[in-house]
């Protein structure tokens, strides 16, 4: 893959569900991408790119799974089993410190926080790709949770829709090092113009 020069006016950081529950001690999710995500130096890397891309002057989207309320999914036809899953556990559950951003990356101002997936893309049934066309977006640097779910599916559509990709391979997680290497190894290079790690992310922010 070719190097990427990332420009300030056309590239935007697309952070993926950062709540609580996903990147946080006592979070639901956690216990399962913990030790990934530790190994990974998962929080720290995700601290250094939003600084980084902050002080870089790109755009920040938040792009958020649905909070979970009572009402969701069970009356469903095809609810997916992560669909089932979150109804069984509540996980982001709308009012709850579990469906709260995670301290460190609770969105300031001039970030846009997109409408809320139900299942596993950014994009679908949400206002992301009219809000990346209205500010001018060609160029999209992806992180957050989890690597071969929301991730995958989000930048596997933003790859159809003809955005430039970057995945950032130490600054997302998994429930297993099989699901990281299919998520980066196997399925990332059919899709993805760039798998970079954070240091190289960083390097290459931005020139003009």
């Amino acid at each position: 893959m070719n190097q990427v020069k990332y420009k300030r006016k056309n590239t935007a950081l697309l952070f993926i569900d950062p709540y609580n529950d996903f990147l946080s001690e006592g979070g639901k999710i956690w216990p399962r991408v913990k030790e990934i995500a530790e190994a990974n130096n998962l929080l720290d890397n995700l601290r250094t790119i939003v600084k980084s891309i902050r002080q870089a002057g790109i755009k920040v989207f938040i792009v958020p799974h649905k909070q979970w309320e009572p009402t969701d999914y069970q009356h469903w036809q095809f609810p997916n089993p992560t669909q089932q899953m979150i109804m069984e556990t509540h996980s982001f559950a709308k009012g709850t410190w579990g469906g709260e951003w995670h301290p460190d990356f609770a969105p300031l101002e001039g970030d846009i926080i997109v409408k809320q997936h139900w299942a596993q893309s950014g994009f679908a049934n949400t206002d992301l790709d009219m809000l990346l066309k209205q500010h001018g977006i060609s160029h999209l640097i992806a992180i957050g949770l989890l690597a071969n779910t929301c991730m995958e599916c989000t930048c596997r559509f933003a790859m159809e829709l003809g955005y430039h990709i970057t995945l950032v391979k130490d600054a997302t997680a998994a429930f297993s090092q099989e699901m990281m290497h299919a998520a980066h190894v196997l399925n990332g290079p059919t899709y993805a113009h760039a798998i970079l790690s954070t240091s190289e992310l960083v390097k290459s922010l931005p020139l003009d």
